[in-house]
């Protein structure tokens, strides 16, 4: 928990369209690599599904799960050009409409402790990955904005998380929560809004980070 709540002062990309400071701050081509960039509790569960058995779209909550409807939903791009990458997996995972990480499975360490609203998806050729899922909620104390843990697996290299996706104008998104972002794959500030279905549409792009 202590990891997760760390990585949820994170955030870069899309907070162009929501603050000037995230968008001067955001990585480019020049950019180096972050020494730390490995270094993440709770990674190895990117791993525990074969990349052949994915694909680009994930039902991450069943019909049955308490909570307003939302998908989660972007591209992921390359660091230097920001073209489309295919091939890389992204995993997902938040709390429940009540903020928790609750009924996980004993699969795993991470599968206990990440609970049931996880999933993985692959990219394809167009970069694009889908989750559908619920709209998560803050943790009950109210120390964190709500946010969706995301990370990243490129073939052939370590596993590592980028800013989570918290939502801009709610609970915790404020002036300090943005100066504090590490814009790890560009910011995971999203502005929701509205489907003609009525489901709540969140798009974060992910930017590949430069390998150390």
């Amino acid at each position: 928990m202590q990891q997760l709540e760390r990585r949820s002062v994170l955030v870069g990309m899309g907070a162009c369209a929501v603050g000037a400071v995230a968008c001067a701050r955001t990585a480019t081509a020049e950019s180096p690599a972050r020494a730390d960039l490995y270094t993440c509790e709770g990674c190895e569960a990117l791993g525990e599904r074969p990349a052949s058995s994915l694909g680009p779209t994930v039902q991450l909550a069943s019909a049955a799960e308490p909570g307003e409807r939302m998908t989660l939903t972007g591209r992921v791009l390359s660091t230097g050009d920001r073209k489309p990458v295919a091939g890389v997996v992204v995993y997902a995972h938040h709390t429940n409409a009540a903020g928790l990480y609750a009924n996980g499975t004993q699969e795993s360490e991470w599968s206990r402790r990440h609970g049931r609203l996880r999933g993985w998806a692959k990219t394809g050729p167009d970069g694009v990955y889908t989750f559908h899922t619920v709209k998560p909620a803050p943790y009950p104390n109210d120390t964190l904005p709500a946010h969706v843990h995301l990370v990243v697996g490129e073939a052939g290299r370590p596993p590592y998380y980028v800013d989570d996706v918290v939502f801009d104008g709610e609970f915790g998104v404020t002036a300090r929560y943005r100066e504090k972002q590490e814009l790890r794959g560009g910011s995971g500030i999203v502005r929701l809004r509205r489907t003609a279905e009525g489901r709540w549409l969140a798009t974060r792009d992910i930017l590949l980070e430069r390998h150390p």
